[in-house]
């Protein structure tokens, strides 16, 4: 493989063939699996990204793609290329983090995005902390569920992203660093009313013939089914919502009742929360960065201050994989 431009014989002044912007294209064509779509994410046309492979294929004198019908799949020598690559893309981010640092000490900007209960719960109060503590540090905030999250993340629009464990990216993926930040445990929202909100010792299962109250779909929905399978009986679903302000509001008529995270409770006058004794279920939250970029001084003090904000830190690696398949995010 000539790895020098346009297969020069070693000039020490020639720039190198492995350019990074041809590299990310690639990248990004292997998680996109189209040319369309790789160009709408990089707001580029199809024929440039085209010509930017192409372009790359010829220094490097290997074969990048191949046909495969209307589309075109990447060849085992674009994956070797693309192994080598991340190792340099977390090399820059390293760089990026070290520059930061130097440059702005104190100072400088931490861009987060975070699901929507970690906002008030999680994030507000890691930015209070850094306002006294770091003043001159600038911690720009996003509203964006997993998904979307994690775009923003590769694309470089965010620098730390907030999610349940369930939904972040494997340990496999060489893109992105992920630390474990909580273990928000599931308590049950009862009516004040309710003969059991008094209890003592209230297990899941002692609430197997009420009326629940959960999403229809999505990960709530699976959260709560999965619990109350592992408590051995299927919810009733007599109400859908996914809100938490709405769900609260049902349980508060006495239309039902709902596992709600510690961390999304709002207190709410007609509304029990209670501990569960035991088979209590409970999610994860973690952040993830760019691989690479966990050194920086501003995203580790943004780490910092998230964990120091946490009501409840992250349990170690033995005690979470006790939960029942669902519980995990």
């Amino acid at each position: 493989m000539n790895v020098q431009a346009g297969g020069g014989g070693g000039d020490a002044g020639a720039p190198p063939a492995w350019e990074i912007r041809k590299l990310h294209i690639l990248r990004t064509l292997r998680e996109r699996e189209t040319v369309t779509a790789t160009a709408e994410a990089l707001r580029m046309t199809p024929s440039a990204v085209s010509q930017q492979l192409t372009n790359l294929a010829r220094q490097l004198g290997v074969t990048l793609l191949e046909a495969d019908g209307r589309r075109v799949r990447l060849t085992g020598a674009a994956h070797l290329v693309l192994r080598h690559a991340e190792a340099v893309f977390a090399q820059l981010e390293r760089a990026d983090a070290e520059l930061a640092g130097y440059l702005h000490g104190e100072a400088g900007e931490v861009r987060v995005a975070a699901f929507s209960t970690a906002v008030p719960a999680l994030v507000v109060p890691a930015v209070l902390r850094l306002r006294r503590s770091h003043p001159a540090l600038d911690v720009r905030v996003r509203e964006a569920e997993a998904a979307e999250a994690y775009e923003l993340l590769a694309a470089g629009a965010v620098d730390l992203a907030l999610s349940l464990a369930a939904h972040a990216p494997s340990a496999r993926d060489p893109r992105f660093a992920v630390v474990p930040l909580l273990t928000d445990p599931l308590d049950v929202a009862l009516p004040a009313g309710h003969p059991l909100a008094s209890s003592p010792g209230l297990r899941l299962a002692d609430l197997a013939g009420e009326p629940w109250i959960f999403g229809g779909s999505g990960p709530w929905s699976e959260i709560t089914t999965a619990a109350c399978e592992a408590a051995g009986f299927i919810p009733e679903q007599a109400h859908i919502a996914s809100g938490w302000t709405a769900i609260l509001a049902m349980v508060e008529a006495e239309m039902g009742v709902a596992l709600v995270p510690r961390m999304a409770a709002v207190r709410r006058e007609g509304v029990v929360m209670r501990e569960l004794s035991a088979d209590r279920p409970y999610r994860h939250v973690v952040a993830a960065v760019r691989r690479g970029a966990e050194g920086g001084a501003g995203v580790s003090r943004v780490l910092s201050a998230l964990r120091e904000s946490s009501p409840t830190p992250a349990l170690p690696a033995v005690t979470c994989a006790a939960p029942p398949r669902g519980l995990r995010g």
